[in-house]
């Protein structure tokens, strides 16, 4: 196999960025002209987070083949041209699930199963699969999620230490640590980052750069002192300060420390200098903006910070097209009558009861007052409800999702979910063909007949409703090419209220803001 592998690891704490460090370092290798793979080894024993609470761990990424990943996956695809798949996140469910099943399979001949060889073996394959997923990949950078120390992690660290050893001269290691400021003692100290080298050693991993996160640039006392210590050259040592701006300065602050032509120097690769021009361009845009406007995200999921990470930087990505400044509130939807004063109002995926009245409440107010809405998954269904209860007269209106009971049924369960049973991995997934009606919002927004977008839901539009609410002013712009299901709807006595069943933040970049959300604020602005 003619690829190189960069394998990037982390230490001291959880949370350094790991996934924005890995897409930017793969910009900064795509602008010098190679193909770039990236994968995301997560240690934990669920399947894939399509069930973990977001609480714990934030957004789910969905990819076009329905996959349900990590949402750093989301960083790889605003960071970079990378394909993303199946292929491009693996957990330890995953890996212990597929060789339980070839043990029951007997494909293991008799052979006692053990961490070594064929967990780590299964490791290896899938780093294997990553690289292959399409032709012409140079790079596969594979980020392992976690801190080295933790207990899960050392069968990836030791599939990587083996993959290493097999793929001399074409593997090298990143590890990513943090270097804090002690502001009672005035100090830096390099001891956290040095136990965390040594850990790694000791597993069998030797980094072939340091990268340091910290509140601000290093000293080259600092970095000479991590060198010595941690046994890698000082050019090897790259300080990460914390971005001031946005974190889309990360690819420019490591192209001044030369990390790329490090890498490419390494990995004996000859390619094209690198450019940053299009970073630039976007820091340009954040600096100097038309104006402000404010957008509330009204959601249930508000106390982690990267629940609506998608979502919210779709909306930095259509302020940056649009060149303003869009500040983004998070709203509690069990406390409606808190939420005021913004430009415009997205209500984003989610389940289950709790906050959905509140939402409700949102929707009617954005309604009646013409202020901007943008509903998503959940918030399209928001609408549907909404609209029915207080234009349609139908007052028990309801998605069977929250009253199973309800007399008009206007939100129900896809007919191909009634018999599922298990919860992960079951849903309507992936990407799937919109066809749009002419002379609607929709068809102006997109600018063409046919799009395709991700979803993530069991619920749909109950289409027996369609000729009522069509009658009144909602009209159904887009469905699914193959049974007519409601993908799009849009209040036609309304300056700007759409709701949509798929995820289209999960396809916008900041280079390449998508449309529905570029017009959402153009039309926010105009409000405000």
């Amino acid at each position: 196999m003619n690829q190189k592998f960069i394998f990037v690891t982390g230490g001291v704490v959880s949370s350094l960025g790991k996934g924005i460090t890995a897409a930017s370092i793969a910009s900064l290798l795509e602008s010098r002209g190679l193909k770039i793979a990236l994968l995301k080894l997560d240690p934990y024993v669920n399947v894939d987070p399509g069930t973990m609470n977001p609480f714990e761990h934030g957004e789910v990424y969905v990819t076009a083949d329905g996959c349900e990943t990590d949402l750093d996956l989301g960083h790889y695809y605003r960071f970079t041209n990378s394909p993303l798949s199946k292929h491009s996140n693996a957990t330890a469910g995953q890996v212990y699930n597929t060789v339980t099943l070839k043990e029951r399979r007997g494909d293991f001949l008799g052979s006692t199963v053990q961490v070594i060889p064929h967990i780590t073996n299964e490791i290896k394959q899938r780093i294997i699969n990553a690289a292959l997923q399409e032709k012409g990949i140079d790079i596969t950078i594979v980020e392992i999620g976690g801190t080295v120390g933790d207990i899960e992690s050392l069968p990836f660290l030791e599939a990587i230490r083996q993959f290493e050893n097999e793929n001399r001269g074409d593997c090298l290691t990143i590890h990513l640590t943090y270097v804090p400021h002690l502001k009672a003692a005035g100090e830096v100290k390099t001891k956290p980052t040095q136990h965390s080298v040594q850990a790694l050693r000791a597993i069998g991993i030797i980094p072939d750069f340091i990268v340091c996160r910290s509140e601000n640039p290093l000293s080259n006392e600092i970095k000479e002192k991590i060198s010595l210590f941690c046994s890698v050259p000082k050019d090897a040592v790259i300080d990460e300060p914390d971005a001031s701006l946005s974190i889309y300065e990360i690819p420019i602050n490591l192209h001044k420390s030369a990390i790329d032509e490090k890498i490419c120097a390494q990995l004996g690769l000859s390619t094209k200098k690198s450019s940053t021009a299009k970073w630039e361009k976007i820091l340009t845009r954040l600096k100097n903006p038309s104006k402000k406007i404010t957008i509330g995200i009204v959601g249930k999921y508000t106390k982690h910070q990267d629940a609506y990470k998608s979502i919210v930087e779709a909306l930095i990505a259509a302020g940056i097209a649009n060149q303003v400044e869009v500040e983004v509130k998070v709203y509690d939807a069990e406390k409606p009558n808190a939420v005021n004063g913004c430009d415009g109002y997205l209500i984003p995926g989610g389940f289950g009861e709790r906050g959905f009245a509140g939402k409700v409440q949102i929707a009617k107010r954005c309604r009646e007052n013409k202020i901007p809405y943008f509903g998503i998954c959940l918030g399209m269904q928001v609408m549907v409800v909404e609209f029915a209860q207080n234009v349609l007269g139908l007052k028990d209106a309801n998605s069977t999702e929250i009253d199973p009971d309800t007399e008009y049924k206007v939100i129900s369960l896809l007919s191909e979910q009634k018999n599922v049973k298990n919860l992960g991995g079951t849903m309507r997934l992936g990407a799937y063909p919109c066809i749009l009606k002419k002379g609607t919002k929709a068809h102006q927004i997109y600018g063409k007949e046919q799009i395709t977008e991700r979803h993530r839901h069991r619920y749909e539009f109950n289409t027996e409703y369609r000729e009522l609410f069509e009658k009144n002013g909602l009209l159904i712009s887009g469905t699914w090419s193959e049974n007519s299901l409601p993908e799009i709807v849009e209040n036609q006595n309304h300056p700007w209220m759409i709701g949509v069943q798929f995820h289209p933040e999960f396809q916008s970049k900041p280079t390449d803001c998508h449309p529905l959300f570029y017009d959402f604020i153009t039309k926010s602005i105009s409000h405000g």
